[in-house]
């Protein structure tokens, strides 16, 4: 989970007490940030399965969206995103992509409508790209005021609810994808209950300075551990999500990416959004080609860019594999032709250099556990 970077790492405001908790530091979108602490990856994940573990995003992006003069921003966004946003009701979150003239996907990103504005929140290795795309196609509709500074908490596990709600007692009742403006420790702070592990928990945007005590709050809470970016790989791997740079990029669609429902249903028909004749066009035909979940025999673990193959012939590429914890095997997720994409089909993973039997199985490998009410 660490990549090469150019030019001095940028801290969130959580850096001292990472140093302070022991954690590993490593180069991340451009970020110094912990990929693990002392107890291990494999110990951390099975801690957020089992109980909460609080992970530092501050590295994304947050951006507020307001409206110019009675203008909608969420009618505006709709120009950039297949996503319906029109439709969201004040307290309600949707996922969504900003998708290029080709239909590729430019980022993945949250928006969650307030009623006054919406707040966007976008991955770290793109967030100053998005942000000049809204300000591009966006400025004369709305005013877009980059967030970037703020802390990002996510609290996420079977008992985060619990451990937040000591803080914030009104957190227990709300649902998966809606959001609300709390105070904790005497800071405004904006709350979803949403995350990147396939489990319940939330997120927590907070003020630049108020990061860090609020952090140390929630680590006070018996539930609470902190988690690093290797155990936040293996969990939203297990649930079968997309890392945007690997599982999802410029060259795939929301379709080939099995990312259907995440489209409002009329924007299917309307369109109205960059690539709308490419996507409508595979919501009709099809895509030629389809990300699948990929259950290799034994212990081999097939990682990213491994090639697929059916009967000898190179039928497409692996974009994330590791080990699942809970599953205590390994798992991987990619992108095969759509002939060869059925649930049951066996194929070959090339792992340096052999083949390795694998079979191509339904997503998620762990099944996701978001709270509906």
């Amino acid at each position: 989970m660490s990549e090469p970077t150019a030019g001095p790492l940028e801290r969130t405001p959580l850096h001292a007490l990472h140093q302070e908790l022991g954690a590993r530091l490593v180069p991340f979108a451009g970020y110094e940030m912990p990929v693990q602490y002392p107890t291990g990856i494999l110990a951390e994940h099975a801690w957020t399965r089992t109980s909460a573990g609080l992970f530092d995003v501050s590295h994304m992006g947050q951006v507020r969206l307001t409206g110019k003069d009675g203008q909608s921003a969420a009618k505006a966004l709709e120009t950039l995103v297949p996503g319906d946003i029109a439709g969201l009701q004040p307290g309600q979150q949707r996922y969504t992509q900003f998708t290029n003239d080709t239909g590729g996907i430019l980022d993945d990103l949250m928006v969650t409508s307030t009623g006054d504005h919406l707040l966007l929140v976008v991955n770290a290795a793109c967030k100053d790209a998005d942000l000049a795309h809204l300000q591009k196609h966006l400025s004369a509709r709305c005013e877009i005021e980059p967030m970037f500074a703020r802390g990002l908490l996510a609290l996420q596990g079977p008992q985060a609810a619990q451990a937040l709600a000591r803080l914030v007692p009104s957190v227990a009742t709300m649902k998966f994808m809606t959001g609300a403006f709390v105070t904790i420790d005497g800071a405004q702070c904006y709350v979803t209950r949403s995350g990147y592990t396939g489990g319940d928990g939330f997120e927590i945007s907070t003020p630049a300075d108020k990061a860090d005590p609020i952090a140390r709050l929630l680590l006070a809470q018996p539930e609470v551990k902190p988690i690093g970016l290797g155990a936040r790989d293996s969990l939203r791997l297990e649930a079968g999500l997309c890392l945007y740079g690997h599982d999802i990029d410029t060259t795939t669609t929301p379709i080939e990416a099995v990312l259907l429902w995440s489209i409002g249903k009329e924007r299917r028909v309307v369109g109205g959004f960059p690539g709308a004749s490419v996507i409508q066009r595979q919501i009709a035909e099809g895509a030629p080609r389809r990300r699948v979940g990929l259950l290799p025999e034994g212990k081999a673990i097939a990682r990213e860019g491994a090639e697929i193959a059916v009967d000898g012939r190179i039928v497409g590429k692996v974009t994330s594999g590791g080990f699942a914890p809970t599953l205590g095997r390994a798992v991987a997720m990619g992108y095969v032709e759509k002939p060869v994409s059925a649930n049951g089909t066996k194929v070959e993973l090339v792992v340096r250099g052999k083949p390795v039997p694998a079979e191509i199985v339904p997503m998620p490998f762990v099944k996701h556990a978001y709270y509906r009410g």
